[in-house]
């Protein structure tokens, strides 16, 4: 009946909160009962939910005005426990576990936390749990926060081997005009191909971080790595069942996964851009061979600039002549030793081909 096996699911604030900040105890029901019923029909489901600072917000009076950090601190650690005991409650009127999983940005930086958070939520998904995931606004700080949580349930659906990430929002999805124009249509595809960022507006949602071009990118880097991203409105009636269900005509828009599928290491790699600790820049010949169709590794022979200090297998990133940033790797030499290099023949390639993401074109 569904084409998918394993999905990560991530629902945003507007679609959990009413217009006061108070949680919407009758759209979570509803949620929890559609994801019931695909969990028991055999799909893993792993949830990133929004809500926590709204709905904390809605709890508290302050005691004069807070900063942001302290703010979402405060609001986040009272809204959290809110959030996950509605969640638990609601689950086990349908007979279902579901456990919480707090994480941070700084904790996936590494290779081996990242495989430590892997390994915690397949454990989950092993024994019928699922897994309900957030942020924890309570010990990040700004420049160590994730943009939203659909940066985040970008990086769980790469990091989890999903067949799909779908994120529910308050619009039908992304529209070629405003959404608020009534002769503006829901783009339904997007495929490797198709550019459609100059429709979006900048705009950020009223309880959230994000918006919408934060969700584009995100969902044009996961489709990138052969996950189907699809945005859809989560306050339409029954709308999981509907946009799963194979041959689905509801208004959402799909962005079609790469046909090849990147490798764990890589997938990793696309979402560590913000770990990077240096940066190679590179000629336009290195940037036309790299982006080219054929694979390729980055030799020493196309550099021509390091900055940052790194060490051997740590992510930096690599611009173009035009300052573009055309990918992500994980270095084979420490800065000083890239530096040596740079422009000779002959060398062993900088990033290896295997351990090197290209930003979607």
């Amino acid at each position: 009946m569904y084409r998918f096996k394993r999905i990560t699911l991530k629902v945003g604030s507007n679609v959990l909160t009413r217009p006061d900040g108070t949680l919407d105890l009758t759209r979570m029901s509803s949620l929890v009962d559609q994801i019931a019923g695909l969990h028991r029909q055999g799909l893993e489901i792993i949830l990133v939910s929004s809500g926590a600072v709204a709905s904390g917000r809605s709890e508290i009076t302050t005691k004069g005005k807070l900063d942001d950090v302290s703010a979402r601190q405060l609001y986040s650690a009272v809204g959290q426990a809110k959030l996950i005991n509605r969640y638990y409650d609601f689950f086990r009127e349908h007979g279902i576990a579901c456990g919480q999983v707090l994480t941070t940005k700084e904790s996936l930086g590494t290779r081996r936390h990242y495989l430590n958070q892997k390994n915690c939520m397949s454990v989950m998904l092993e024994n019928n749990v699922i897994p309900i995931m957030n942020e924890n606004d309570t010990i990040s700080v700004t420049e160590l926060m994730f943009t939203d949580n659909d940066e985040l349930s970008g990086m769980i659906a790469a990091m989890m081997d999903a067949e799909a990430l779908i994120i529910l929002s308050n619009i039908d999805g992304i529209y070629n005009g405003s959404p608020n124009d009534p002769t503006s249509e829901v783009v339904r595809i997007i495929d490797q191909d198709k550019d459609v960022s100059d429709y979006i507006q900048t705009s950020k949602s009223t309880f959230g971080r994000g918006g919408m071009l934060t969700k584009y990118r995100i969902a044009r880097k996961v489709a990138n790595e052969g996950i189907e991203v699809i945005i859809a409105n989560g306050k339409t009636e029954n709308i999981l069942p509907r946009i799963l269900e194979n041959g689905s005509e509801a208004v959402c828009t799909r962005f079609l996964a790469a046909p090849k599928t990147s490798s764990g290491i890589k997938k990793w790699i696309a979402h560590s851009d913000s770990f990077a600790k240096g940066e190679i820049h590179i000629n336009a010949n290195a940037a036309k061979a790299l982006l080219g169709e054929k694979a390729t590794s980055l030799l020493p022979i196309g550099i021509v600039a390091v900055s940052g200090h790194f060490e051997k297998d740590d992510i930096v990133k690599i611009i173009d002549a035009g300052k573009n940033l055309v990918g992500v790797g994980k270095v084979s030499y420490d800065s000083a030793k890239t530096t040596e290099l740079i422009g000779q023949k002959g060398n062993k390639p900088v990033i290896h081909y295997d351990y090197l993401y290209l930003s979607p074109k």
